[in-house]
This record gives structure tokens, C-alpha cells and sequence, in this order.
């Protein structure tokens, strides 16, 4: 899903950096009015669990990769716009450390993973909750759906972003490479965001409620 140099034109990287740096600009704004002593631990932990999960990429088409992404977990845990923070700095990381993802696509990585997959999935959770609030594992549901659409959806974001300026590769092809195989990455995801969640849960049920606080 980290998109390399080469594969967007210019008024794509140019818009997505523009809404990415917007974006992790009112991230910084939101979380430094919130932030409090117990969360800054767990997002350096959280950051690096990403970054680790992330670095193992399996190749899909086109020069694009699959991989575990963490959004949902991260933004349940601390809220959607710790997680967009956590995002910005772990693919930047990646980007200029280990050549992982484009510099000039950093900005287009950064949207789809941390702006349209991690805040869309955590709209998602927020929708699965009103849902099934009150019954038997009413956070269950609601965490693994935010995983799985948050994979989907920024999934998307990339193959439109590469295919939509282009003729090779064509929507076609892109589209349903990325969107079929990450559907799949997406159940594990969920079932990994789900189990980490309910460990969460049974031992440290008040790391749950820090973005509550």
C-alpha cells in the first residue's frame, strides 16, 4: 500500500500532501489540547508496534504492497487524531530510513493510510457502536468492521490515485488487485485488531478509556 516515486502525476501528490499536512496540522492542534501523561507512553508504543507490522510487505501489482496497517487499533485506543500523528510519523520513518513508500508520494501514503482509511475506518466504529450499543460484545463488532473497512478504504484510495491519471495500468486491472487482496488482509486485521483489543480489555481495561479522559 506504500506508494513509490513514479506513479502519480503531480496534481495527485500535490492535492494529497496539501490534505495530509492539513490534516496532521489539526492532529497536532486536537491531541496537544487533549494529550495527558498516560497516552504519550502508549503512542511511542503503538507507533513502533505500526512501524514493525508494517515493514513486513507482501507485493500486490504495479509496484504497490500489502500489510498490516493498525489504524483502527490505534485510533480506538487514542482517539482518530493521535492516530493520524502516529501514522504521519511512522511513514515517514519508513519513507526516509528504509525507502519504504515515495518521498514525493509521502503525502498521498499519509492520506490514504492515516486520512481516508484510519479516520474512515474509526467513522465506521463510531457507526458500529450507535449500532450495537447495549448488547453481547457491542465493541466487538464495531472494532473489527473499523479494521477492515479502514484496509478497504485506503486500499481504494491507492488504486484510484495510480490508475484514475494513467492509461497503464488501467482502473481495471488496479482496482480490483488491490481492493480483492486487501479484503482479505483486511479479516486478519480485523481478527488481530479484535484480540488485541480484548487483551487490552481483560488486563488493562483503563487503557481503553484514556481518550475518553
Amino acid at each position: 500500500m506504500h506508494i513509490p516515486d513514479g506513479y502519480l502525476n503531480v496534481g495527485t501528490m500535490v492535492g494529497t500532501a496539501a490534505v495530509s499536512v492539513g490534516g496532521v496540522a489539526n492532529a497536532v492542534r486536537v491531541v496537544s489540547k487533549k494529550l495527558g501523561e498516560k497516552q504519550v507512553p502508549l503512542m511511542g508504543m503503538l507507533a513502533a508496534f505500526v512501524f514493525a507490522a508494517q515493514m513486513l510487505n507482501f507485493p500486490v501489482t504495479a509496484g504497490t504492497s500489502g500489510h498490516f496497517m493498525g489504524a483502527a487499533l490505534c485510533a480506538i485506543l487514542l482517539g482518530p487524531w493521535a492516530m493520524v500523528i502516529i501514522f504521519a510519523l511512522v511513514l515517514m520513518a519508513q519513507c526516509f530510513i528504509f525507502q519504504d513508500g515515495g518521498v514525493l508520494s509521502l503525502g498521498a501514503n499519509i492520506f490514504n493510510m492515516g486520512i481516508v482509511g484510519g479516520l474512515g475506518g474509526y467513522a465506521f466504529y463510531r457507526l458500529g457502536l450507535k449500532l450495537f450499543g447495549g448488547r453481547l460484545h457491542s465493541k466487538v463488532v464495531p472494532s473489527f468492521l473499523a479494521a477492515w473497512f479502514s484496509v478497504m478504504l485506503a486500499s481504494a484510495a491507492c488504486a484510484l490515485e495510480i490508475a484514475i491519471p494513467n492509461v497503464t495500468p488501467p482502473l481495471s486491472v488496479v482496482l480490483p488487485a488491490m481492493v480483492g487482496v486487501h479484503a482479505i488482509i483486511g479479516l486478519v486485521e480485523g481478527a488481530i485488531t479484535v484480540a488485541a483489543l480484548e487483551l487490552i480489555r481483560s488486563t488493562r481495561a483503563d487503557l481503553l478509556e484514556l481518550q475518553k479522559a
